[in-house]
């Protein structure tokens, strides 16, 4: 059986969480010895040209996700291209992705589908014109997906529920696939000389449902009533807040920092904070279970799924509660925070488990 992947996201942005799990995909895959094609658009002399089947025009990776470009790819090229290369069973590895036009020959179409807040949540957009055409297109392109696909494989119960609320007719088709958590670069030898011996670790702050504005307005009131809670460093754009809010002291924002940066980041947090309102999988939580670090999460969505039961939690919708866990995160880590133990949690989506479960959702989706 020939196997196609969108590659997309990989060329996009290759250290995004998704192209991590489009990455972890891939080696699963060709792990179980299927015959893997990969498919994808690129500018003139990047790599992927070779390694994927592309189109002949040139798209800057900048640009993949702008409509007309999807456009041209899934109902343009994409159809013909699976075709020509005897395409038996496809995963669209982003949302959405399945061709417009279903060739005969396709055999069976998978999606990977990590979450549906593009559905459900205001996104960060430039304009409000924008906003308008990108949801448009995420409604447009999501929804078939959905009702073409033959198997949809979640990250998490959380969002195949939310899936399911939404078009109830995907329900019996969805199976969860928890994401691939591979271990992190070995960390910089060196720490940060410019960060304090003591922090608490944010990443990711981009989307509004990261809900960083109330996390920073508990933590300022805090430390203003005389609590000694410890810095906080942010991987993100200081320009996802309030100026106001970004120049608060104590806080401290890395962008564009490498993996063995970030993995050094997440060995000397003293605890990972994860404030979303919803998330469909939270990979940073499982990161820094990884390298024994404790985490205190937001309940309601999937983080109530990956977390061990022992970490703090916190409505991140009350002031009072979340206040209550960083008073409790200040105290420092808790009994059942052992490093060891820690890391055996995360283990649970170790590349050896995550293999076996894509080898048994291949088997069914193949029947």
């Amino acid at each position: 059986m020939r196997i196609g992947i969108d590659y997309r996201p990989v060329t996009a942005a290759p250290h995004s969480g998704i192209a991590r799990q489009v990455l972890a995909l891939e080696q699963a895959l060709l792990a179980e010895g299927r015959e893997l094609v990969r498919f994808s658009m690129a500018p003139d002399g990047h790599p992927h040209q070779q390694l994927a089947i592309c189109p002949p025009a040139s798209v800057a990776s900048n640009g993949l996700h702008r409509p007309r470009t999807r456009m041209a790819f899934e109902l343009g090229f994409l159809p013909g291209a699976l075709r020509q290369q005897g395409i038996d069973l496809y995963i669209a590895t982003a949302n959405s992705g399945l061709p417009l036009r279903r060739p005969a020959t396709l055999r069976r179409q998978v999606l990977l589908l990590h979450d549906v807040f593009q559905l459900t949540l205001p996104g960060r957009h430039a304009t409000w014109l924008h906003g308008r055409v990108y949801g448009a297109m995420d409604r447009f392109l999501i929804g078939h997906a959905v009702r073409a696909a033959d198997t949809i494989w979640t990250p998490s119960q959380f969002s195949a529920g939310e899936l399911a609320r939404l078009y109830p007719g995907a329900r019996a088709r969805t199976s969860v696939l928890p994401n691939a958590v591979l271990p992190l670069a070995v960390p910089s030898t060196v720490a940060d000389p410019a960060l304090p011996a003591r922090y608490w670790l944010v990443v990711g702050t981009r989307e509004p449902r990261k809900n960083i504005p109330f996390l920073l307005q508990q933590w300022r009131a805090l430390r203003g009533e005389g609590n000694p809670l410890p810095d906080l460093v942010l991987v993100g754009d200081r320009a996802d807040v309030d100026a106001e809010l970004a120049g608060l002291a104590g806080l401290h924002w890395r962008s564009g920092v490498s993996d063995v940066q970030l993995s050094r980041l997440y060995h000397d947090a003293e605890r990972l904070l994860h404030p979303a309102t919803a998330e469909g999988f939270g990979l940073p939580v499982i990161e820094a279970l990884g390298c024994g670090t404790p985490v205190a999460v937001a309940t309601g969505s999937a983080l109530d799924e990956i977390t061990p039961p022992q970490s703090l939690r916190f409505d991140p919708r009350s002031a009072t509660s979340l206040r209550d866990a960083l008073l409790a995160a200040a105290c420092g880590r808790g009994e059942n925070e052992a490093r060891e133990t820690l890391i055996t949690a995360a283990q649970r989506y170790a590349a050896g488990p995550y293999q076996q479960r894509v080898a048994q959702l291949l088997q069914a989706a193949s029947r």
